[in-house]
This record gives structure tokens, C-alpha cells and sequence, in this order.
């Protein structure tokens, strides 16, 4: 059974675009949707209200770095300094275009740094090559 993909993000308007854009992509696995840093640490680490969620990671992170409570960076250093999570897949998906970002992501080891387009059909096309680029993982 193919592991789920765990979707952080706190718009709810992305999200439903996400969501369809995957599905339209033929996206067969579980998606996981948090809606903050905090959760999405949460979630990873097994602790809070994921304490008792079935055991292993998922196969791959969509993290917005724009969110409430733990920025996406801080959660993309838990995941790269933490062993049992080091080696997973992350796709930062985010409107934010600036270079800090962009360089901060690429030094902590990303698969892809996307940025959200505002059109909703482009938006829809660039999960959707994502999503073929998921499935290789």
C-alpha cells in the first residue's frame, strides 16, 4: 500500500485546489491534510493528537512555508535534524518567490521549490506535474 502524502497548508482555498489538482493527477494514496506547522510536527513526530496514528512516515511533504504557529522552514529543519525523518521527500509548494527562501529551502535539502501561481487553472497544472514527479517517489 502506497504511503500517504502529508499536504501542510493553512489556506483553505489552496487546499481544496490541491486536493483536486492531486486527485485530477490520478493520485491514488491517503492525503493527510494539517494546517499549520505546529500540527504538521505534530503529525511527523507522533505526538498531540497524532500520538496514536498508525506507525511510519509519509511517503512524501507538501509544505507551504507561510504558516501559523511553526513557519514552514523551522518544520523543514525538524524534518532534515530529526533521523527517523531526514530522508523524506519534501516539495515546498508557497507563494513566497523571494531568494532567501528559495536558498534557505535548497540548503536544508528539498525535492522542489514551486511557487503557487494566483490563476486557479495554473495553480491546478502545476500539481499536476507535481504530482507525475510524486509517484516517482
Amino acid at each position: 500500500m502506497a504511503k500517504p502524502i502529508l499536504l501542510v497548508e493553512d489556506s483553505p482555498n489552496d487546499i481544496e485546489l490541491a486536493l483536486m489538482a492531486l486527485a485530477k493527477a490520478g493520485i491514488k494514496q491517503e492525503i493527510i491534510v494539517v494546517r499549520d506547522g505546529e500540527e504538521a510536527l505534530d503529525y511527523l513526530l507522533c505526538r498531540g493528537a497524532y500520538a496514536d496514528r498508525p506507525a511510519g512516515n509519509p511517503g512524501v511533504v507538501l509544505l507551504d512555508l507561510k504558516l501559523p504557529k511553526v513557519d514552514g522552514i523551522e518544520v523543514l529543519k525538524a524534518i532534515r535534524f530529526t533521523p527517523q525523518l531526514s530522508s523524506l521527500p519534501v516539495f515546498v509548494l508557497t507563494a513566497s518567490a523571494l531568494e532567501a527562501d528559495v536558498s534557505r529551502t535548497v540548503t536544508l535539502g528539498i525535492e522542489e521549490y514551486i511557487v503557487k501561481p494566483i490563476e486557479v487553472q495554473e495553480f491546478i497544472r502545476v500539481m499536476c506535474e507535481m504530482a507525475s514527479r510524486l509517484t516517482r517517489h
